[in-house]
Protein backbone atom coordinates (compact mmCIF):
# COMPACT_ATOMS: atom_id res chain seq x y z
CA UNK A 1 0.00 0.00 0.00
CA UNK A 2 2.72 1.98 0.71
CA UNK A 3 4.54 1.44 -2.35
CA UNK A 4 1.25 2.48 -3.88
CA UNK A 5 0.55 5.68 -2.41
CA UNK A 6 4.14 6.73 -3.38
CA UNK A 7 3.94 5.91 -7.08
CA UNK A 8 0.26 7.79 -7.35
CA UNK A 9 1.89 10.88 -5.52
CA UNK A 10 5.16 11.13 -7.76
CA UNK A 11 2.75 10.97 -10.54
CA UNK A 12 0.33 13.08 -9.48
CA UNK A 13 3.35 15.63 -8.45
CA UNK A 14 4.83 14.95 -12.06
CA UNK A 15 1.82 15.82 -13.94
CA UNK A 16 1.15 19.28 -11.88
CA UNK A 17 5.22 19.39 -12.97
CA UNK A 18 4.63 19.35 -16.63
CA UNK A 19 1.26 20.69 -16.54
CA UNK A 20 2.80 24.02 -15.14
CA UNK A 21 5.60 24.29 -17.40
CA UNK A 22 3.08 24.06 -20.27
CA UNK A 23 1.20 26.91 -18.35
CA UNK A 24 4.37 28.89 -18.23
CA UNK A 25 5.65 28.23 -22.05
CA UNK A 26 2.52 28.81 -23.37
CA UNK A 27 1.90 32.49 -21.55
CA UNK A 28 6.04 33.04 -22.09
CA UNK A 29 5.66 32.04 -26.11
CA UNK A 30 2.77 34.71 -26.72
CA UNK A 31 4.30 37.75 -24.28
CA UNK A 32 7.31 36.94 -26.82
CA UNK A 33 5.44 37.06 -29.84
CA UNK A 34 7.31 38.07 -33.11
CA UNK A 35 10.19 38.45 -30.79
CA UNK A 36 10.70 35.20 -31.67
CA UNK A 37 10.58 35.77 -35.57
CA UNK A 38 13.86 38.50 -34.94
CA UNK A 39 15.89 35.76 -32.84
CA UNK A 40 15.27 32.73 -35.80
CA UNK A 41 16.44 35.48 -38.32
CA UNK A 42 19.52 36.32 -36.97
CA UNK A 43 20.79 32.73 -37.17
CA UNK A 44 22.19 33.64 -40.62
CA UNK A 45 24.60 35.38 -39.32
CA UNK A 46 27.12 32.97 -37.41
CA UNK A 47 26.94 29.55 -35.48
CA UNK A 48 27.87 31.48 -31.99
CA UNK A 49 24.63 33.54 -32.16
CA UNK A 50 22.97 30.54 -33.09
CA UNK A 51 23.43 28.94 -29.56
CA UNK A 52 22.52 32.28 -28.00
CA UNK A 53 19.34 31.90 -30.20
CA UNK A 54 18.70 28.39 -29.42
CA UNK A 55 19.49 29.41 -25.72
CA UNK A 56 17.00 32.22 -25.27
CA UNK A 57 14.28 30.20 -27.21
CA UNK A 58 14.49 27.14 -24.56
CA UNK A 59 14.53 29.33 -22.10
CA UNK A 60 11.00 31.05 -23.20
CA UNK A 61 9.67 26.88 -24.67
CA UNK A 62 11.11 25.55 -21.30
CA UNK A 63 12.12 22.91 -23.09
CA UNK A 64 14.80 21.02 -25.08
CA UNK A 65 12.99 18.38 -27.07
CA UNK A 66 10.19 21.08 -28.77
CA UNK A 67 13.15 23.57 -29.54
CA UNK A 68 15.27 20.87 -31.18
CA UNK A 69 11.65 19.30 -32.42
CA UNK A 70 10.93 22.56 -34.17
CA UNK A 71 14.64 22.94 -35.59
CA UNK A 72 13.63 19.59 -37.27
CA UNK A 73 10.70 21.05 -38.89
CA UNK A 74 12.99 24.15 -39.98
CA UNK A 75 15.71 22.00 -41.55
CA UNK A 76 12.72 19.65 -43.12
CA UNK A 77 11.27 23.17 -44.41
CA UNK A 78 14.42 24.33 -46.06
CA UNK A 79 14.73 27.10 -43.64
CA UNK A 80 17.36 26.52 -41.51
CA UNK A 81 20.53 24.48 -42.91
CA UNK A 82 22.97 21.65 -40.62
CA UNK A 83 25.12 24.56 -39.80
CA UNK A 84 23.04 26.63 -38.57
CA UNK A 85 21.02 23.65 -36.82
CA UNK A 86 23.99 22.83 -35.05
CA UNK A 87 24.20 26.02 -32.38
CA UNK A 88 20.62 25.92 -31.82
CA UNK A 89 20.64 22.15 -30.87
CA UNK A 90 23.87 22.94 -28.66
CA UNK A 91 22.25 26.37 -27.76
CA UNK A 92 19.18 24.40 -26.93
CA UNK A 93 20.53 22.17 -24.30
CA UNK A 94 21.99 25.51 -22.32
CA UNK A 95 18.58 27.50 -22.01
CA UNK A 96 17.12 23.85 -20.41
CA UNK A 97 19.13 24.20 -17.43
CA UNK A 98 17.07 27.43 -16.57
CA UNK A 99 13.92 25.61 -15.14
CA UNK A 100 16.79 23.43 -12.81
CA UNK A 101 18.19 26.60 -11.84
CA UNK A 102 14.62 28.10 -11.20
CA UNK A 103 13.42 25.14 -9.24
CA UNK A 104 16.64 25.65 -7.18
CA UNK A 105 15.42 28.38 -5.60
CA UNK A 106 13.13 26.73 -3.95
CA UNK A 107 9.97 29.30 -4.60
CA UNK A 108 7.93 27.31 -1.98
CA UNK A 109 6.28 29.51 0.56
CA UNK A 110 5.42 31.38 -2.10
CA UNK A 111 3.49 28.91 -4.23
CA UNK A 112 -0.09 29.91 -2.53
CA UNK A 113 0.30 33.47 -3.27
CA UNK A 114 1.10 32.63 -7.21
CA UNK A 115 -1.70 30.62 -7.49
CA UNK A 116 -4.26 33.05 -6.23
CA UNK A 117 -2.42 35.44 -8.04
CA UNK A 118 -2.52 34.43 -11.46
CA UNK A 119 -5.42 32.57 -11.37
CA UNK A 120 -7.24 35.92 -10.17
CA UNK A 121 -5.64 37.53 -13.00
CA UNK A 122 -6.51 34.93 -15.70
CA UNK A 123 -10.30 35.12 -14.36
CA UNK A 124 -10.73 38.74 -14.06
CA UNK A 125 -7.87 40.86 -15.44
CA UNK A 126 -9.20 43.32 -18.62
CA UNK A 127 -5.71 43.75 -20.20
CA UNK A 128 -4.41 41.39 -21.85
CA UNK A 129 -1.26 41.41 -21.10
CA UNK A 130 -1.97 41.14 -17.06
CA UNK A 131 -3.96 37.79 -17.86
CA UNK A 132 -0.70 36.74 -19.79
CA UNK A 133 1.34 37.50 -16.51
CA UNK A 134 -1.58 35.59 -14.28
CA UNK A 135 -0.88 32.62 -16.98
CA UNK A 136 2.91 33.06 -15.65
CA UNK A 137 1.81 33.18 -12.46
CA UNK A 138 -0.21 30.06 -12.34
CA UNK A 139 2.48 28.06 -14.92
CA UNK A 140 4.97 29.05 -11.77
CA UNK A 141 2.65 27.93 -9.25
CA UNK A 142 2.11 24.60 -10.80
CA UNK A 143 5.59 23.79 -11.40
CA UNK A 144 6.78 24.26 -7.90
CA UNK A 145 3.50 22.92 -6.35
CA UNK A 146 4.51 20.15 -8.62
CA UNK A 147 7.96 20.04 -7.37
CA UNK A 148 6.74 19.67 -3.58
CA UNK A 149 4.26 16.91 -4.51
CA UNK A 150 6.99 14.48 -5.65
CA UNK A 151 9.38 15.63 -3.24
CA UNK A 152 6.61 14.52 -0.37
CA UNK A 153 5.98 12.03 -2.35
CA UNK A 154 9.26 10.14 -2.33
CA UNK A 155 9.79 10.70 1.50
CA UNK A 156 9.32 7.11 2.49
CA UNK A 157 11.96 6.35 0.11
CA UNK A 158 14.60 6.98 3.10
CA UNK A 159 13.13 3.96 4.91
CA UNK A 160 13.14 1.34 1.89
CA UNK A 161 16.96 -0.56 1.96
CA UNK A 162 16.95 -1.61 -1.49
CA UNK A 163 16.79 2.21 -2.80
CA UNK A 164 19.30 3.32 -0.60
CA UNK A 165 21.90 0.15 -2.28
CA UNK A 166 20.40 1.17 -5.91
CA UNK A 167 21.93 4.58 -5.06
CA UNK A 168 25.12 3.34 -3.99
CA UNK A 169 25.52 0.56 -6.83
CA UNK A 170 24.72 3.99 -9.35
CA UNK A 171 27.71 5.29 -7.59
CA UNK A 172 29.89 2.58 -8.35
CA UNK A 173 28.29 1.99 -11.81
CA UNK A 174 28.16 5.13 -13.61
CA UNK A 175 26.71 3.36 -16.77
CA UNK A 176 23.66 1.97 -14.78
CA UNK A 177 23.07 5.51 -13.91
CA UNK A 178 23.21 7.31 -17.76
CA UNK A 179 21.07 4.22 -18.51
CA UNK A 180 18.41 4.75 -15.66
CA UNK A 181 18.39 8.58 -16.96
CA UNK A 182 18.31 7.89 -20.45
CA UNK A 183 14.99 5.62 -20.32
CA UNK A 184 13.40 7.72 -17.83
CA UNK A 185 14.13 10.86 -19.89
CA UNK A 186 13.06 8.59 -23.00
CA UNK A 187 9.49 8.02 -21.61
CA UNK A 188 8.56 11.24 -20.00
CA UNK A 189 10.23 12.95 -22.83
CA UNK A 190 10.82 16.14 -20.85
CA UNK A 191 14.91 16.57 -19.36
CA UNK A 192 13.35 19.25 -16.90
CA UNK A 193 10.58 16.50 -15.52
CA UNK A 194 13.60 14.16 -15.11
CA UNK A 195 15.92 16.35 -14.15
CA UNK A 196 13.25 17.78 -11.19
CA UNK A 197 12.38 14.43 -10.33
CA UNK A 198 16.27 14.15 -9.00
CA UNK A 199 16.24 17.49 -7.57
CA UNK A 200 12.93 16.67 -5.77
CA UNK A 201 14.80 13.31 -4.61
CA UNK A 202 17.89 15.56 -3.47
CA UNK A 203 15.38 17.58 -1.84
CA UNK A 204 14.97 14.19 0.79
CA UNK A 205 18.75 14.11 1.08
CA UNK A 206 18.07 10.40 -1.10
CA UNK A 207 20.81 11.30 -3.81
CA UNK A 208 24.33 12.08 -3.50
CA UNK A 209 26.03 14.04 -6.48
CA UNK A 210 28.18 11.15 -7.50
CA UNK A 211 24.83 9.27 -8.25
CA UNK A 212 22.91 12.45 -9.96
CA UNK A 213 25.80 12.98 -12.27
CA UNK A 214 25.18 10.01 -14.35
CA UNK A 215 21.45 10.18 -14.53
CA UNK A 216 21.65 13.53 -15.31
CA UNK A 217 24.36 12.86 -18.25
CA UNK A 218 21.53 10.14 -19.35
CA UNK A 219 18.52 12.56 -19.15
CA UNK A 220 20.62 14.65 -21.79
CA UNK A 221 20.64 11.55 -24.19
CA UNK A 222 17.13 10.55 -23.62
CA UNK A 223 15.88 13.90 -24.37
CA UNK A 224 17.04 13.55 -28.08
CA UNK A 225 14.48 10.95 -27.97
CA UNK A 226 11.73 12.68 -28.73
CA UNK A 227 13.81 14.59 -31.69
CA UNK A 228 14.81 11.04 -33.31
CA UNK A 229 10.73 10.24 -33.29
CA UNK A 230 10.11 13.84 -34.83
CA UNK A 231 12.69 13.34 -37.64
CA UNK A 232 10.67 9.60 -39.13
CA UNK A 233 9.08 11.19 -41.97
CA UNK A 234 10.69 13.74 -42.43
CA UNK A 235 13.68 14.15 -45.12
CA UNK A 236 17.17 13.57 -45.11
CA UNK A 237 18.52 16.93 -43.92
CA UNK A 238 15.77 16.59 -40.65
CA UNK A 239 17.22 13.23 -39.84
CA UNK A 240 20.49 14.75 -39.89
CA UNK A 241 19.96 17.20 -37.42
CA UNK A 242 17.97 14.70 -35.08
CA UNK A 243 21.07 12.63 -35.20
CA UNK A 244 23.27 15.61 -34.49
CA UNK A 245 21.75 16.18 -31.55
CA UNK A 246 21.84 12.54 -30.40
CA UNK A 247 25.94 12.53 -31.29
CA UNK A 248 26.40 15.68 -29.39
CA UNK A 249 25.02 14.49 -26.05
CA UNK A 250 26.48 11.12 -26.47
CA UNK A 251 29.86 12.75 -26.76
CA UNK A 252 29.27 15.29 -23.74
CA UNK A 253 28.81 12.08 -21.74
CA UNK A 254 31.13 10.41 -22.60
CA UNK A 255 33.77 13.25 -22.10
CA UNK A 256 32.65 13.75 -18.52
CA UNK A 257 32.41 10.20 -17.68
CA UNK A 258 36.21 10.36 -17.71
CA UNK A 259 36.26 13.12 -15.47
CA UNK A 260 33.12 12.16 -13.44
CA UNK A 261 35.37 12.32 -9.73
CA UNK A 262 36.86 15.77 -10.52
CA UNK A 263 33.59 17.09 -11.97
CA UNK A 264 31.08 15.95 -8.41
CA UNK A 265 34.11 17.96 -6.49
CA UNK A 266 34.00 20.82 -8.29
CA UNK A 267 29.90 21.21 -8.25
CA UNK A 268 29.96 20.75 -4.64
CA UNK A 269 31.86 23.41 -4.14
CA UNK A 270 29.44 25.69 -5.72
CA UNK A 271 27.31 24.99 -3.26
CA UNK A 272 26.44 22.96 -0.17
CA UNK A 273 23.04 22.72 -1.45
CA UNK A 274 22.49 19.43 -2.68
CA UNK A 275 19.33 20.35 -5.46
CA UNK A 276 21.32 24.08 -6.21
CA UNK A 277 24.50 21.27 -6.81
CA UNK A 278 22.29 19.52 -9.47
CA UNK A 279 21.14 22.77 -11.34
CA UNK A 280 24.45 23.66 -11.33
CA UNK A 281 25.92 20.69 -12.54
CA UNK A 282 22.92 20.54 -15.30
CA UNK A 283 24.21 24.31 -16.19
CA UNK A 284 28.14 23.34 -16.13
CA UNK A 285 28.11 20.42 -18.30
CA UNK A 286 25.86 21.85 -21.50
CA UNK A 287 28.11 24.59 -21.40
CA UNK A 288 31.25 23.24 -21.52
CA UNK A 289 29.63 20.53 -23.76
CA UNK A 290 29.00 23.38 -25.77
CA UNK A 291 32.10 25.01 -25.36
CA UNK A 292 34.00 21.93 -26.49
CA UNK A 293 32.31 20.59 -29.64
CA UNK A 294 30.92 24.17 -31.13
CA UNK A 295 34.48 24.69 -32.37
CA UNK A 296 34.27 20.97 -34.34
CA UNK A 297 30.50 21.58 -35.81
CA UNK A 298 31.73 21.44 -39.25
CA UNK A 299 32.91 17.99 -38.42
CA UNK A 300 30.22 16.80 -36.62
CA UNK A 301 27.73 18.44 -40.20
CA UNK A 302 29.86 16.31 -42.07
CA UNK A 303 29.85 13.13 -40.33
CA UNK A 304 26.12 12.85 -39.62
CA UNK A 305 25.87 13.86 -43.57
CA UNK A 306 28.39 10.68 -44.56
CA UNK A 307 26.26 8.24 -42.33
CA UNK A 308 22.47 9.63 -43.41
CA UNK A 309 23.56 10.69 -47.28
CA UNK A 310 21.03 11.02 -49.84
CA UNK A 311 19.07 13.82 -51.88
CA UNK A 312 15.51 14.32 -51.61
CA UNK A 313 13.03 14.91 -55.07
CA UNK A 314 11.93 17.93 -55.92
CA UNK A 315 8.03 17.85 -55.37
CA UNK A 316 6.10 21.17 -56.34
CA UNK A 317 3.52 20.42 -54.15
CA UNK A 318 5.35 19.95 -50.83
CA UNK A 319 5.44 22.81 -48.39
CA UNK A 320 8.43 24.03 -48.47
CA UNK A 321 8.45 26.88 -45.04
CA UNK A 322 5.60 24.88 -42.65
CA UNK A 323 6.47 21.50 -40.99
CA UNK A 324 4.05 20.37 -38.48
CA UNK A 325 7.12 20.00 -36.17
CA UNK A 326 7.27 23.92 -36.31
CA UNK A 327 4.17 23.78 -34.67
CA UNK A 328 5.52 23.27 -31.26
CA UNK A 329 6.08 26.70 -31.31
CA UNK A 330 2.88 28.62 -32.85
CA UNK A 331 4.37 32.08 -33.06
CA UNK A 332 7.16 31.16 -35.38
CA UNK A 333 4.57 28.98 -36.90
CA UNK A 334 2.44 32.36 -38.09
CA UNK A 335 5.24 33.37 -39.26
CA UNK A 336 6.29 30.82 -42.02
CA UNK A 337 2.88 30.46 -42.63
CA UNK A 338 3.18 34.11 -44.39
CA UNK A 339 6.18 32.81 -46.15
CA UNK A 340 4.22 30.11 -47.59
CA UNK A 341 1.83 32.18 -49.01
CA UNK A 342 3.93 34.51 -50.63
CA UNK A 343 5.79 31.37 -52.39
CA UNK A 344 2.31 29.89 -53.79
CA UNK A 345 1.56 33.49 -54.66
CA UNK A 346 4.78 33.65 -56.28
CA UNK A 347 3.68 30.47 -58.41
CA UNK A 348 0.51 32.04 -59.06
CA UNK A 349 2.01 35.52 -60.41
CA UNK A 350 4.05 33.52 -62.73
CA UNK A 351 1.30 31.60 -64.03
CA UNK A 352 -0.33 35.08 -64.86
CA UNK A 353 2.56 36.16 -66.71
CA UNK A 354 2.88 33.04 -68.41
CA UNK A 355 -0.58 32.73 -69.41
CA UNK A 356 -0.22 36.48 -71.15
CA UNK A 357 2.62 35.20 -73.12
CA UNK A 358 0.98 32.62 -74.18
CA UNK A 359 -1.77 34.90 -75.62
CA UNK A 360 0.67 37.03 -77.33
CA UNK A 361 3.15 34.51 -78.76
CA UNK A 362 0.45 31.29 -79.28
CA UNK A 363 2.87 28.99 -77.43
CA UNK A 364 1.08 26.07 -76.38
CA UNK A 365 4.08 24.83 -73.78
CA UNK A 366 3.53 27.77 -72.06
CA UNK A 367 -0.27 26.67 -71.92
CA UNK A 368 0.90 23.24 -70.57
CA UNK A 369 2.97 24.80 -67.77
CA UNK A 370 0.10 26.84 -66.48
CA UNK A 371 -1.94 24.07 -66.65
CA UNK A 372 0.56 21.94 -64.02
CA UNK A 373 1.59 24.77 -61.77
CA UNK A 374 -2.12 25.36 -61.24
CA UNK A 375 -2.51 22.05 -59.60
CA UNK A 376 0.47 22.55 -57.93
CA UNK A 377 -1.27 25.89 -56.53
CA UNK A 378 -4.92 24.19 -55.65
CA UNK A 379 -2.35 21.26 -53.74
CA UNK A 380 -0.70 24.38 -51.94
CA UNK A 381 -3.85 25.62 -50.69
CA UNK A 382 -5.05 22.94 -49.12
CA UNK A 383 -2.05 22.29 -47.49
CA UNK A 384 -2.29 25.68 -46.16
CA UNK A 385 -5.37 25.65 -44.92
CA UNK A 386 -5.14 23.14 -42.71
CA UNK A 387 -1.83 24.16 -41.48
CA UNK A 388 -3.59 27.60 -40.80
CA UNK A 389 -6.52 25.41 -38.95
CA UNK A 390 -3.97 23.48 -36.85
CA UNK A 391 -2.30 26.38 -35.93
CA UNK A 392 -5.35 28.35 -34.93
CA UNK A 393 -5.98 25.30 -32.26
CA UNK A 394 -2.24 26.20 -30.34
CA UNK A 395 -1.74 28.56 -27.99
CA UNK A 396 -0.88 31.68 -29.70
CA UNK A 397 -1.78 35.47 -28.83
CA UNK A 398 -4.82 37.44 -29.86
CA UNK A 399 -3.59 39.83 -32.46
CA UNK A 400 -1.81 36.20 -34.06
CA UNK A 401 -4.97 34.82 -34.03
CA UNK A 402 -6.68 37.22 -35.98
CA UNK A 403 -3.67 37.29 -38.33
CA UNK A 404 -4.17 33.67 -39.30
CA UNK A 405 -8.18 34.53 -39.24
CA UNK A 406 -7.03 36.59 -41.91
CA UNK A 407 -4.76 34.57 -43.57
CA UNK A 408 -7.37 32.13 -44.52
CA UNK A 409 -8.82 34.75 -46.76
CA UNK A 410 -5.55 35.50 -48.26
CA UNK A 411 -4.56 31.91 -49.00
CA UNK A 412 -8.40 32.00 -51.25
CA UNK A 413 -7.07 35.33 -52.74
CA UNK A 414 -4.25 33.63 -54.18
CA UNK A 415 -5.67 30.42 -55.33
CA UNK A 416 -8.52 32.92 -57.29
CA UNK A 417 -5.55 34.99 -58.98
CA UNK A 418 -4.25 31.10 -60.11
CA UNK A 419 -7.70 30.08 -61.21
CA UNK A 420 -8.00 33.82 -63.77
CA UNK A 421 -4.64 32.82 -65.14
CA UNK A 422 -6.17 29.20 -66.01
CA UNK A 423 -9.22 31.00 -67.36
CA UNK A 424 -6.45 33.52 -69.57
CA UNK A 425 -4.66 30.47 -70.92
CA UNK A 426 -8.16 28.55 -72.07
CA UNK A 427 -8.31 32.43 -73.90
CA UNK A 428 -5.36 31.61 -75.31
CA UNK A 429 -6.15 28.17 -76.45
CA UNK A 430 -9.23 29.28 -78.02
CA UNK A 431 -7.28 31.97 -79.87
CA UNK A 432 -4.83 29.78 -80.99
CA UNK A 433 -7.56 26.96 -82.36
CA UNK A 434 -9.83 29.78 -83.93
CA UNK A 435 -6.66 31.95 -85.91
CA UNK A 436 -7.69 35.25 -83.79
CA UNK A 437 -5.55 37.57 -84.64
CA UNK A 438 -4.82 40.84 -82.55
CA UNK A 439 -3.96 44.09 -84.11
CA UNK A 440 -1.14 45.65 -82.58
CA UNK A 441 -2.81 48.34 -81.05
CA UNK A 442 -4.46 45.67 -78.75
CA UNK A 443 -1.62 43.97 -78.01
CA UNK A 444 -0.05 46.99 -76.49
CA UNK A 445 -2.72 47.89 -74.66
CA UNK A 446 -2.94 44.04 -73.30
CA UNK A 447 0.59 44.62 -72.68
CA UNK A 448 -0.15 47.95 -70.48
CA UNK A 449 -2.67 46.71 -68.32
CA UNK A 450 -0.96 43.86 -67.39
CA UNK A 451 1.98 46.05 -67.07
CA UNK A 452 0.04 47.56 -63.84
CA UNK A 453 -1.85 44.60 -62.46
CA UNK A 454 1.95 42.42 -62.11
CA UNK A 455 3.24 45.33 -60.04
CA UNK A 456 -0.24 45.46 -58.18
CA UNK A 457 0.32 41.68 -56.83
CA UNK A 458 4.14 42.17 -56.52
CA UNK A 459 3.45 45.26 -54.11
CA UNK A 460 0.65 43.40 -52.63
CA UNK A 461 3.15 40.65 -51.54
CA UNK A 462 5.64 43.29 -50.40
CA UNK A 463 3.26 44.76 -48.18
CA UNK A 464 2.27 41.10 -46.59
CA UNK A 465 5.67 39.87 -46.15
CA UNK A 466 7.20 43.54 -44.57
CA UNK A 467 3.55 44.33 -42.76
CA UNK A 468 4.30 47.80 -44.80
CA UNK A 469 0.91 50.26 -44.95
CA UNK A 470 2.78 52.35 -47.27
CA UNK A 471 3.05 49.60 -49.79
CA UNK A 472 -0.52 49.22 -49.10
CA UNK A 473 -1.33 52.43 -50.37
CA UNK A 474 0.07 51.77 -53.76
CA UNK A 475 -1.93 48.54 -54.50
CA UNK A 476 -4.47 50.70 -53.63
CA UNK A 477 -3.12 53.29 -56.79
CA UNK A 478 -2.31 50.43 -59.07
CA UNK A 479 -5.81 48.91 -58.66
CA UNK A 480 -7.35 52.90 -59.19
CA UNK A 481 -5.15 52.90 -62.34
CA UNK A 482 -6.61 49.46 -63.86
CA UNK A 483 -10.24 50.04 -63.43
CA UNK A 484 -9.39 53.27 -65.53
CA UNK A 485 -7.44 51.09 -67.98
CA UNK A 486 -10.44 48.81 -67.91
CA UNK A 487 -12.70 51.72 -68.81
CA UNK A 488 -10.59 52.86 -71.36
CA UNK A 489 -9.80 49.72 -73.10
CA UNK A 490 -13.48 48.62 -73.41
CA UNK A 491 -14.08 52.39 -74.84
CA UNK A 492 -11.36 52.11 -77.50
CA UNK A 493 -12.10 48.16 -78.29
CA UNK A 494 -15.66 49.25 -79.06
CA UNK A 495 -14.32 52.07 -81.26
CA UNK A 496 -12.25 49.71 -83.42
CA UNK A 497 -15.69 47.13 -83.16
CA UNK A 498 -17.12 50.08 -85.19
CA UNK A 499 -14.53 51.09 -87.36
CA UNK A 500 -13.77 47.11 -88.37
CA UNK A 501 -10.06 47.01 -87.23
CA UNK A 502 -11.20 43.28 -85.47
CA UNK A 503 -13.87 40.89 -85.65
CA UNK A 504 -15.94 40.10 -83.22
CA UNK A 505 -13.90 37.13 -81.90
CA UNK A 506 -11.31 39.24 -81.01
CA UNK A 507 -13.34 41.74 -79.21
CA UNK A 508 -14.76 38.94 -76.86
CA UNK A 509 -11.70 37.29 -76.04
CA UNK A 510 -9.94 40.81 -75.51
CA UNK A 511 -12.69 41.78 -72.94
CA UNK A 512 -12.51 38.94 -71.26
CA UNK A 513 -8.80 39.21 -70.90
CA UNK A 514 -9.04 42.72 -69.33
CA UNK A 515 -11.80 41.54 -67.04
CA UNK A 516 -9.61 38.55 -65.74
CA UNK A 517 -6.76 41.19 -65.18
CA UNK A 518 -9.24 43.46 -63.46
CA UNK A 519 -10.13 40.83 -61.19
CA UNK A 520 -6.49 39.49 -60.40
CA UNK A 521 -6.11 43.35 -59.45
CA UNK A 522 -8.98 43.24 -57.04
CA UNK A 523 -7.34 39.98 -55.20
CA UNK A 524 -4.62 41.79 -54.89
CA UNK A 525 -5.58 44.52 -53.15
CA UNK A 526 -7.31 41.64 -50.82
CA UNK A 527 -4.19 40.32 -50.18
CA UNK A 528 -2.46 43.85 -49.20
CA UNK A 529 -5.70 44.33 -46.95
CA UNK A 530 -4.87 41.88 -43.82
CA UNK A 531 -1.68 44.53 -43.46
CA UNK A 532 -4.33 47.90 -43.33
CA UNK A 533 -7.44 46.79 -43.27
CA UNK A 534 -8.76 50.42 -42.57
CA UNK A 535 -7.02 52.16 -46.26
CA UNK A 536 -7.50 49.34 -48.43
CA UNK A 537 -10.67 49.88 -51.20
CA UNK A 538 -12.95 47.11 -50.45
CA UNK A 539 -12.91 44.53 -53.21
CA UNK A 540 -16.06 42.00 -53.27
CA UNK A 541 -13.99 38.39 -53.81
CA UNK A 542 -14.78 36.98 -57.15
Amino acid sequence: MLGYSMILGLFAGLAIFLYGMKVMSDALQKAAGDRMKKLLEVLTRNRFLAVLVGTAITAIIQSSSATTVMVVGLVNAGIMNLSQSVGVIMGANIGTTMTAQLIAFKFSNIIPYALIAGTALVLFAKKKSHRQLGELLLGFGLLFLGMNSMSDAMKPLKEIPQFTQFMVNLQHNPLLGVLAGFILTAVIQSSSATIGILQALALQGLVPIEAALPILFGDNIGTCVTALLASIGANFTAKRAALMHLIFNIVGTIIFLLILGPMAELVKMTSLDEVRQIANAHTFFNLVNTAIQLPFAGFLVAFVTKLIPGKEAEDPTKLVYLDKRILETPSVAVVQIVKEIIRMAEIARSNVRKSIDAILTEDEDLIAEVYAKEKAINALEKKITEYLLAVSNTAISSEQSNRVASLFNTVHDVERIGDHAENLVELAQFKIDNKIVFSSTAVEELKEIYGVVDKAIETSLTALEDEDKEKVKEVNEYEERVDELRDSLRESHIRRLNNNECNINAGVIFLDIVTNLERISDHSVNIAGIVSPASVIHKTKI
